[in-house]
């Protein structure tokens, strides 16, 4: 395939992305913070996105999983993937998180297992279209795009 049409695929999907809410306007935001300097600029903050999402994501279930659940320590872990998700525009895991930190004021163990289960649904999908995106990237630059 040659750069174009990569370009095409790349746009398609990208658009696919944001009507399908998995991305919003600060993912472009991101985008508009790469330059020539810093070309992996958004590969990188998304990493680190990635990483500390699993981190947190794990601890969740670690926190969850306690006979007496510390609400707070939730709710922190919550609030901090919830600001990580938006900052990179991860909007569905940050909706998620949104209503997470809702079952957590009140204390409802059970809404907050449901919730961890759709965060890491919600954080699966997202991570594999974002590869995608970014695979696509460099099939582009392979093809001299």
């Amino acid at each position: 395939m040659d750069a174009l049409q990569l370009k095409r695929q790349l746009i398609t999907f990208t658009e696919l992305l944001f009507r399908e809410g998995f991305l919003d306007e600060q993912f472009h935001q991101l985008q508009q913070l790469q330059d020539e300097k810093n070309p992996n600029f958004v590969v990188e903050v998304v990493s680190l996105f990635f990483e500390d999402s699993e981190r947190l994501l794990n601890e969740l279930a670690k926190a969850l999983d306690q006979q007496n659940v510390d609400y707070k320590k939730v709710d922190a872990h919550v609030h901090q993937l919830k600001g990580s998700s938006s900052s990179i525009g991860a909007q569905r895991v940050q909706r998620v998180c949104i209503v997470f930190r809702n079952y957590c004021n009140e204390k409802n163990v059970e809404g907050c297992l449901k919730c961890l289960q759709q965060l890491k649904h919600e954080y699966a999908i997202v991570k594999t279209k974002l590869e995608a995106l970014f695979s696509l990237e460099q099939q582009i630059l392979a093809a001299g795009g």
